[in-house]
């Protein structure tokens, strides 16, 4: 902050508050748009930080996509040092994310039955943001873009990232550049598909654990990727408990499977080789 000059010229530790517009700030972070986001559909006070928390929730999801991104794109280019940076950020980011359960971890089934009619069919599996965290991941699934054919942009984003390597495909291709036995099959896979474990990849992971000295910022990529898959599995827990604890095996919103859904999704792993490959070291 800039000090002003008080009416005999000294300085003065009073920071400038007389602006011609809206405050720098303001110009800045947008407060005003995103603290009148907020269009509550029921009477109960606890829709509000049902609201709030799942907007935020949003934000994370669109910061950890443009990290993702920028590791995806520096290990294409062969900058590691520049991947490993955004990945280390995004692991902060997903603790953030991961904590924002804990204002709903507690709501029982009456305090969400109070506001849940106002959802309608609004569904977190409806959320393009997250639906591009889980194709950097390599889940992919053409599916999912149809709740999005009536939002033409969105729509377009999602087709591309459905096309993109995941950021997995970006590290595999690395391994192979570094003179590692990645099969073909692997490498030249249709990326719009869900990615697969491979015997062969497990066995890649398996000779840099084995060895961590040989390639040291391969053994190192390695670590901060199972971060980021044990932080992923969090969030999916998390929301698992959450989900369970405010209604129990009732079908979700949007007509999901609700419980059953989640549990699916809390037992699969990311980057799978990455956790099997230890059992062989």
């Amino acid at each position: 902050m800039s000090n002003t000059l008080d009416a005999s010229g000294a300085g003065s530790d009073t920071p400038n508050l007389d602006f011609a517009g809206t405050t720098p700030y303001e110009d800045y972070v947008q407060a005003d748009v995103l603290t009148h986001l907020q269009h509550l559909r029921s009477d109960d006070p606890g829709e509000m930080v049902f609201l709030v928390t799942t907007q935020v929730m949003e934000l994370w999801f669109t910061v950890i996509v443009h990290e993702w991104e920028t590791a995806a794109k520096a290990l294409r280019e062969d900058r590691i040092p520049v991947a490993m940076d955004a990945l280390k950020r995004s692991l902060r980011e997903l603790e953030a994310l991961n904590a924002s359960w804990r204002p709903l971890a507690q709501l029982t089934p009456g305090q969400f039955n109070a506001y849940r009619a106002a959802l309608g069919e609004g569904s977190g599996f409806q959320s393009a943001m997250y639906r591009r965290m889980e194709f950097l991941l390599g889940e992919k699934s053409a599916s999912m873009l149809v709740p999005h054919r009536g939002a033409p942009r969105v729509h377009a984003e999602l087709e591309k990232a459905l096309q993109e390597p995941s950021l997995y495909d970006e590290v595999l291709r690395l391994l192979a550049r570094r003179g590692l036995p990645v099969p073909a099959a692997v490498l030249d896979r249709d990326l719009s598909q869900r990615y697969e474990p491979s015997p062969e990849v497990e066995a890649v992971w398996t000779s840099l654990y084995a060895d961590p000295d040989a390639q040291l910022d391969l053994h190192r990529l390695g670590e901060v990727l199972t971060d980021v898959a044990e932080l992923v599995w969090r969030w999916r827990n998390d929301h698992l408990v959450a989900t369970r604890r405010a209604m129990g095996a009732k079908t979700g919103t949007g007509g999901s499977a609700g419980v059953t859904w989640l549990e699916k999704r809390a037992t699969k792993n990311v980057f799978p080789e990455l956790w099997t490959a230890r059992s062989h070291v």
